[in-house]
Protein backbone atom coordinates (compact mmCIF):
# COMPACT_ATOMS: atom_id res chain seq x y z
CA UNK A 1 0.00 0.00 0.00
CA UNK A 2 2.82 2.35 0.95
CA UNK A 3 4.65 1.55 -2.28
CA UNK A 4 1.53 2.29 -4.36
CA UNK A 5 1.09 5.60 -2.57
CA UNK A 6 4.72 6.50 -3.28
CA UNK A 7 4.28 5.75 -6.98
CA UNK A 8 1.15 7.89 -7.12
CA UNK A 9 2.97 10.78 -5.45
CA UNK A 10 5.94 10.49 -7.85
CA UNK A 11 3.66 10.39 -10.90
CA UNK A 12 1.70 13.36 -9.59
CA UNK A 13 4.85 15.40 -9.00
CA UNK A 14 6.13 14.50 -12.48
CA UNK A 15 2.90 15.64 -14.12
CA UNK A 16 2.96 18.86 -12.09
CA UNK A 17 6.55 19.55 -13.18
CA UNK A 18 5.68 18.94 -16.84
CA UNK A 19 2.64 21.20 -16.63
CA UNK A 20 4.67 23.97 -14.97
CA UNK A 21 7.41 23.69 -17.59
CA UNK A 22 4.84 23.89 -20.38
CA UNK A 23 3.19 26.93 -18.81
CA UNK A 24 6.59 28.69 -18.58
CA UNK A 25 7.24 27.88 -22.24
CA UNK A 26 3.88 29.29 -23.33
CA UNK A 27 4.38 32.46 -21.29
CA UNK A 28 7.85 32.97 -22.75
CA UNK A 29 6.62 32.30 -26.26
CA UNK A 30 3.80 34.81 -25.94
CA UNK A 31 6.08 37.42 -24.38
CA UNK A 32 8.42 37.09 -27.32
CA UNK A 33 5.54 37.41 -29.73
CA UNK A 34 6.53 34.30 -31.67
CA UNK A 35 4.08 34.08 -34.59
CA UNK A 36 4.02 30.30 -34.91
CA UNK A 37 5.23 29.21 -31.48
CA UNK A 38 8.17 27.23 -32.86
CA UNK A 39 10.88 29.30 -31.20
CA UNK A 40 12.34 32.80 -30.96
CA UNK A 41 12.45 35.05 -33.98
CA UNK A 42 15.56 34.48 -36.08
CA UNK A 43 18.36 36.89 -35.32
CA UNK A 44 19.38 38.92 -38.35
CA UNK A 45 22.69 40.79 -38.17
CA UNK A 46 22.63 44.60 -38.06
CA UNK A 47 22.68 46.37 -41.42
CA UNK A 48 21.87 43.15 -43.23
CA UNK A 49 19.45 42.56 -46.10
CA UNK A 50 17.31 39.61 -47.03
CA UNK A 51 15.12 39.04 -50.07
CA UNK A 52 11.83 37.39 -49.23
CA UNK A 53 8.07 37.50 -49.86
CA UNK A 54 5.08 38.90 -48.00
CA UNK A 55 2.72 36.33 -46.50
CA UNK A 56 0.13 38.70 -45.01
CA UNK A 57 -0.64 42.23 -43.94
CA UNK A 58 -1.03 42.90 -40.21
CA UNK A 59 -1.71 46.64 -40.00
CA UNK A 60 -0.39 49.87 -41.46
CA UNK A 61 3.22 49.41 -40.34
CA UNK A 62 3.56 45.66 -39.76
CA UNK A 63 3.58 42.79 -42.24
CA UNK A 64 4.17 39.08 -42.20
CA UNK A 65 7.11 37.82 -44.25
CA UNK A 66 8.81 34.48 -44.83
CA UNK A 67 12.18 34.59 -43.07
CA UNK A 68 14.53 31.65 -42.62
CA UNK A 69 11.78 29.12 -43.27
CA UNK A 70 9.25 30.75 -40.93
CA UNK A 71 6.50 33.33 -41.16
CA UNK A 72 7.64 36.31 -39.08
CA UNK A 73 6.12 39.66 -38.18
CA UNK A 74 8.14 42.55 -39.55
CA UNK A 75 7.74 46.04 -38.07
CA UNK A 76 8.72 48.84 -40.42
CA UNK A 77 11.36 51.17 -38.96
CA UNK A 78 10.98 54.91 -38.59
CA UNK A 79 7.26 55.39 -39.12
CA UNK A 80 4.11 54.84 -37.08
CA UNK A 81 0.64 54.40 -38.53
CA UNK A 82 -2.59 54.78 -36.52
CA UNK A 83 -3.59 51.71 -34.51
CA UNK A 84 -6.11 49.15 -35.69
CA UNK A 85 -5.18 45.91 -33.89
CA UNK A 86 -3.63 46.99 -30.56
CA UNK A 87 -5.23 45.22 -27.58
CA UNK A 88 -4.53 48.24 -25.36
CA UNK A 89 -5.60 51.09 -27.66
CA UNK A 90 -8.79 51.90 -29.56
CA UNK A 91 -8.86 51.95 -33.33
CA UNK A 92 -7.44 55.31 -34.35
CA UNK A 93 -8.45 57.77 -37.02
CA UNK A 94 -6.98 56.82 -40.41
CA UNK A 95 -5.86 53.44 -39.09
CA UNK A 96 -8.16 51.41 -41.37
CA UNK A 97 -7.01 53.46 -44.38
CA UNK A 98 -3.35 52.93 -43.50
CA UNK A 99 -3.89 49.20 -43.04
CA UNK A 100 -5.69 48.91 -46.38
CA UNK A 101 -2.98 50.94 -48.09
CA UNK A 102 -0.26 48.66 -46.75
CA UNK A 103 -2.10 45.61 -48.05
CA UNK A 104 -2.44 47.30 -51.43
CA UNK A 105 1.27 48.17 -51.54
CA UNK A 106 2.37 44.72 -50.36
CA UNK A 107 -0.26 42.07 -51.11
CA UNK A 108 0.45 38.45 -50.29
CA UNK A 109 3.24 37.08 -52.47
CA UNK A 110 4.95 40.43 -53.08
CA UNK A 111 8.72 40.13 -53.35
CA UNK A 112 10.45 42.48 -50.91
CA UNK A 113 13.89 43.29 -49.56
CA UNK A 114 14.22 43.68 -45.80
CA UNK A 115 17.12 45.82 -44.56
CA UNK A 116 17.94 45.91 -40.86
CA UNK A 117 19.45 48.77 -38.89
CA UNK A 118 21.51 48.68 -35.68
CA UNK A 119 18.86 46.80 -33.66
CA UNK A 120 16.96 44.00 -35.34
CA UNK A 121 14.24 43.02 -32.83
CA UNK A 122 11.76 45.05 -30.82
CA UNK A 123 10.41 44.24 -27.34
CA UNK A 124 7.60 42.21 -28.90
CA UNK A 125 9.98 39.92 -30.78
CA UNK A 126 9.20 41.44 -34.17
CA UNK A 127 11.89 41.90 -36.78
CA UNK A 128 12.70 45.55 -37.37
CA UNK A 129 13.44 46.43 -40.97
CA UNK A 130 13.21 48.93 -43.78
CA UNK A 131 11.06 47.37 -46.49
CA UNK A 132 11.62 47.78 -50.21
CA UNK A 133 9.36 46.41 -52.93
CA UNK A 134 11.70 44.55 -55.25
CA UNK A 135 9.68 44.95 -58.44
CA UNK A 136 10.21 48.72 -58.57
CA UNK A 137 12.45 49.54 -55.59
CA UNK A 138 9.66 51.38 -53.74
CA UNK A 139 10.81 52.33 -50.23
CA UNK A 140 7.62 51.43 -48.39
CA UNK A 141 8.46 53.14 -45.08
CA UNK A 142 9.10 56.41 -46.90
CA UNK A 143 5.99 56.03 -49.05
CA UNK A 144 3.79 55.78 -45.96
CA UNK A 145 5.33 58.95 -44.51
CA UNK A 146 5.19 60.86 -47.78
CA UNK A 147 1.51 60.18 -48.44
CA UNK A 148 0.28 60.98 -44.93
CA UNK A 149 -0.40 57.46 -43.72
CA UNK A 150 2.23 57.57 -40.98
CA UNK A 151 3.82 59.89 -38.45
CA UNK A 152 7.49 59.94 -37.52
CA UNK A 153 8.81 57.37 -35.03
CA UNK A 154 12.56 57.60 -34.43
CA UNK A 155 13.99 55.19 -31.88
CA UNK A 156 17.77 55.25 -31.60
CA UNK A 157 19.94 53.59 -32.69
CA UNK A 158 17.67 52.74 -35.65
CA UNK A 159 17.87 56.19 -37.25
CA UNK A 160 19.66 55.70 -40.57
CA UNK A 161 16.81 57.31 -42.52
CA UNK A 162 15.39 59.56 -39.78
CA UNK A 163 16.03 62.84 -41.58
CA UNK A 164 14.49 61.49 -44.78
CA UNK A 165 11.37 60.34 -42.95
CA UNK A 166 11.12 63.64 -41.04
CA UNK A 167 11.18 65.63 -44.28
CA UNK A 168 8.48 63.39 -45.81
CA UNK A 169 6.24 63.71 -42.75
CA UNK A 170 6.67 67.49 -42.67
CA UNK A 171 5.72 67.71 -46.33
CA UNK A 172 2.60 65.54 -45.83
CA UNK A 173 1.58 67.64 -42.81
CA UNK A 174 2.04 70.90 -44.70
CA UNK A 175 -0.14 69.59 -47.53
CA UNK A 176 -2.76 68.17 -45.14
CA UNK A 177 -2.43 64.71 -46.62
CA UNK A 178 -3.90 61.59 -45.09
CA UNK A 179 -4.14 61.58 -41.32
CA UNK A 180 -2.96 65.22 -41.15
CA UNK A 181 -5.95 66.47 -43.10
CA UNK A 182 -8.56 63.95 -41.97
CA UNK A 183 -7.64 63.63 -38.29
CA UNK A 184 -5.54 66.72 -37.58
CA UNK A 185 -2.64 64.50 -36.56
CA UNK A 186 -1.81 61.06 -35.13
CA UNK A 187 -3.26 59.36 -32.07
CA UNK A 188 -6.88 60.44 -32.46
CA UNK A 189 -9.41 57.69 -31.62
CA UNK A 190 -11.60 56.88 -34.59
CA UNK A 191 -14.75 57.35 -32.50
CA UNK A 192 -13.70 60.90 -31.56
CA UNK A 193 -12.93 61.78 -35.17
CA UNK A 194 -16.31 60.43 -36.28
CA UNK A 195 -18.10 62.36 -33.53
CA UNK A 196 -16.34 65.56 -34.56
CA UNK A 197 -17.23 64.98 -38.20
CA UNK A 198 -20.88 64.29 -37.34
CA UNK A 199 -21.08 67.41 -35.21
CA UNK A 200 -19.56 69.52 -37.92
CA UNK A 201 -21.86 68.18 -40.62
CA UNK A 202 -24.94 68.83 -38.50
CA UNK A 203 -24.09 72.35 -37.48
CA UNK A 204 -24.84 74.02 -40.78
Amino acid sequence: MRRSLTIVIIVGLSLTTIAAAWACFVIARNAKGWPDGSGPAPTMPPHEQIDTTIVRGVDGDTVGAHVEGRDERVRLIGVDTPETVSPSKPVQCYGPQASSHMKALLPKGTAVRLVTDAETLDVYGRLLAYVYRRADGLFVDLELARDGYASLLTIAPNNSHASQFAAAVDSARDRHLGLWGTCGGPGVPLSAAQATASGGSGSG
